[in-house]
């Protein structure tokens, strides 16, 4: 996303920075502590993500008198508001969220230490009315950290991260009360697509976003991006990569053929079409492979009306895409819709940062404007 170039460029370069074997085996007894430290930090986010206001769960691992630390905690705390007033709009309820960690580098330096971190995390919820069965999803971020330790204990000086949870909790869309409807997956039903029979390859293409979805929770191959693509991540962000490797990998994907302007070399890269927002946008909606069905807010998408009982974003289906336009008409990010949740949310995958099965709209304010993007079968 575009927002977020400069953050993911500062966010890369440490995480390229250092190097470190990453097994139990070859810690150092000081290693060990930063990653006792480390397991501890995120449980604690997790669990704090989902109380009541109970900040002395994460404040021990903070600073009050360093301002870099105060912002680390700052961020978890809008975090937590936004995704409690998001779920009270959507009348949803989370009951339950876990982190599992990875620390690909650790390098010390006397009192401080500094960690890249990539976090997969679990989020279950479940809608107050009416009583549904849990929903999960996951996340996955990739967090550059400088330790210090204080007093014979560690703390975080300083945080960077793309965080998809991080948006105002004051500027979340209102919701349709008839949307969603589950009756979304019998409509599905008796619309779906024979597999195999159309030039989209539908169904690899959904595949093909839940097996490569990354560092989320939930994600196939290891939680690792398909190695043979270049990961854009430091480049301004890899979402769009992604979307074109879900509808045009030929192997694994939906497998639509590419054209002179929208191409990858496997071993140099993609095209500008290829891997850019707006000239993917364009190149869409002028090569016959899609139809746009609406653009449109958050309340525009999901307005229930006779002709569109599930809201217009009804009309997607599985493997297609969902572009998000923060301001003008540019696009800055891509999701591809894998399904919808058993209450009949959509749901997307994406990279930067990485998303499985999450709400499409978790993360975006209402000033957001979506482009619903059908693929042709």
């Amino acid at each position: 996303m575009k927002l977020f170039i400069t953050m993911i460029t500062m966010i890369c370069f440490a995480l390229n920075t250092y190097s470190f074997a990453g097994a139990s085996n070859a810690y150092t007894e000081a290693e060990l502590e930063v990653v006792h430290f480390l397991q501890e930090l995120f449980d604690a986010r997790s669990q704090y993500l989902l109380s009541k206001d109970e900040k002395e769960i994460l404040n021990p691992y903070y600073l009050p008198t360093e301002t870099l630390s105060r912002h680390a905690l700052r961020q978890e705390e809008m975090r937590k508001q936004y995704i409690h007033a998001w779920a009270a709009q959507r009348k949803i309820q989370f009951v339950r969220a876990e982190s599992h960690i990875r620390i690909p580098r650790i390098r010390m330096e006397g009192d401080r230490a500094r960690v890249s971190v990539v976090q997969s995390q679990k989020l279950d919820y479940t809608y107050m009315e009416p009583i549904s069965i849990n929903q999960s999803f996951g996340v996955g971020t990739r967090h550059a950290l400088i330790l210090i330790k204080k007093d014979g204990k560690w703390h975080v000086l300083k945080e960077w991260y793309s965080d998809p949870l991080n948006e105002n909790p004051k500027l979340i869309s209102k919701m349709d009360e008839n949307f969603p409807n589950p009756s979304i997956h019998e409509h599905l039903k008796s619309t779906s697509i024979a597999k195999g029979k159309s030039k989209y390859r539908r169904d690899r293409a959904v595949a093909y976003a839940n097996k490569y979805a990354g560092a989320a929770w939930g994600a196939g191959n290891d939680k690792r991006y398909n190695k043979k693509y270049v990961d854009y991540t430091s480049k301004g962000g890899d979402c769009t990569n992604f979307a074109s490797q879900v509808i045009g990998d030929p192997k694994e994907g939906g497998g639509l053929q590419m054209t002179a302007n929208w191409q990858y070399w496997f071993n140099s890269g993609g095209s500008h079409t290829w891997v850019q927002t707006d000239r993917f946008s364009r190149f869409l909606q002028n090569s016959g492979y899609v139809r746009v069905i609406a653009k449109g807010t958050f309340e525009e998408i999901t307005k229930v009306s006779k002709d569109h009982p599930y809201g217009v974003i009804g009309q997607l289906k599985p493997g297609d895409l969902i572009a998000y336009i923060l301001h003008g008409n540019d696009v800055d990010h891509f999701g591809v819709l894998v399904g919808f949740d058993d209450y009949g949310y959509p749901l997307v995958n994406s990279h930067t940062a990485d998303r499985h099965r999450v709400p499409f709209d978790l993360g975006w304010d209402q000033h957001t404007r979506y482009l619903l993007i059908h693929i042709r079968d």
